[in-house]
């Protein structure tokens, strides 16, 4: 079959091409650039760069494919970038990499490559897709590598975009993958992976923020958990749930270290204490998508609050209005409004939404 493989310089979806050629399908590589590189690189992270679109193109004519470049400055911008400092402005803390992958790569490119007669869109991520023969359902699955998973920024893919999915390195090692690159001289083998956000340069979203906002959020106070100013704070779009580091306050009348418990953008003000008050056991998600049917009561799931956060067991129940409430069997810490809390059974993907509160 015609297959389009979103090639984002790096090894992961090289490999991917690389795996769908040999077995006999039509590929084509695109490539997206997502946002303005004129001004010179070092404004950006090391995702999505210009030399990442070089890597693309090359590793593309060394497997023997064609390759074309897609501009979605638009589309990253509007459903990527502006949702991004929207959720810093009102103190939560955003996942750019689910949106893009959801909104841009999936979403949009699907529509590029259902124009050039592609039936499918594979990427480089580490996670499986599979169809349940009884109900010809679309099943989204852990990856064999759980240390390279990526079903957590995945969980809000339709079952439109599950049916045109493909994930070929999704049942591999990593090592295994770079070792099929090693084998086949792809000039991306050894190349690092990506661990900043591609449109934030250095990593300063504080900065990111206050340049996108005409109003950045006002500086504002401190407060203990009775209410009492402990300190000062140059913006909640600085701060983060759990966060210790960066507080310029004294600690706890006992010593202990403070942590950020709660972000209040309404009041300006930023609410701490200490480490064991950052436990909670239950959180309202919005925006659910449900991959596996959608329950009718509580079902019973291991609930990941962050990427490299372990599942822990809970009970989820589907809320009105697209909203879930999760209440875990132990508390769990630093549950932060504007993560995503994804629902599993087993290694299946039973849907997930985005933080919206949490409660004892």
């Amino acid at each position: 079959m015609k297959i389009v493989v979103a090639m984002s310089g790096g090894v992961d979806s090289a490999v991917a091409a690389a795996l769908l050629a040999e077995a006999g399908h039509d590929v084509i590589g695109l490539s997206m650039q997502l946002y303005d590189q004129t001004l010179g690189e070092d404004r950006f992270g090391s995702c999505c760069s210009i030399d990442d679109l070089h890597d693309a193109r090359r590793a593309a004519h060394a497997i023997g494919i064609p390759h074309y470049l897609l501009n979605f400055e638009r589309e990253f911008d509007a459903q990527v970038v502006v949702p991004f400092v929207a959720e810093y402005a009102a103190g939560r803390t955003p996942i750019p990499c689910t949106r893009c992958n959801t909104d841009v790569k999936f979403a949009t490119l699907a529509a590029r490559a259902a124009a050039l007669g592609a039936e499918r869109v594979a990427t480089g991520h580490y996670a499986q897709v599979s169809q349940v023969p009884d109900t010809g359902r679309w099943r989204l699955r852990r990856s064999v590598d759980p240390s390279k998973d990526q079903t957590y920024f995945l969980f809000g893919l339709t079952q439109d975009q599950l049916s045109v999915a493909s994930f070929p390195v999704g049942h591999l090692t990593k090592a295994a993958v770079r070792d099929i690159a090693r084998a086949r001289a792809l000039p991306v083998a050894d190349k690092p992976d990506s661990q900043e956000i591609c449109f934030v340069p250095g990593g300063d979203y504080a900065a990111f923020v206050e340049r996108r906002l005409d109003d950045a959020p006002a500086a504002g106070p401190i407060l203990d958990q009775d209410g009492h100013t402990v300190g000062h704070h140059g913006g909640v779009h600085r701060f983060t749930v759990g966060q210790r580091k960066g507080l310029g306050i004294p600690a706890e009348p006992d010593g202990r270290p403070r942590y950020v418990l709660a972000l209040r953008p309404a009041e300006q003000a930023i609410v701490v204490g200490p480490r064991d008050a950052l436990a909670q056991q239950t959180l309202e998600a919005s925006a659910v998508n449900w991959i596996e049917p959608m329950p009718s009561a509580a079902r019973r799931v291991t609930a990941q609050i962050r990427h490299r956060h372990p599942p822990a067991a809970a009970s989820v129940e589907a809320l009105p209005d697209g909203r879930a409430r999760v209440t875990f069997d132990d508390p769990q810490p630093a549950i932060t409004p504007g993560q995503a809390v994804v629902f599993y059974d087993d290694d299946v993907v039973v849907g997930g939404g985005w933080i919206d509160a949490t409660g004892r």
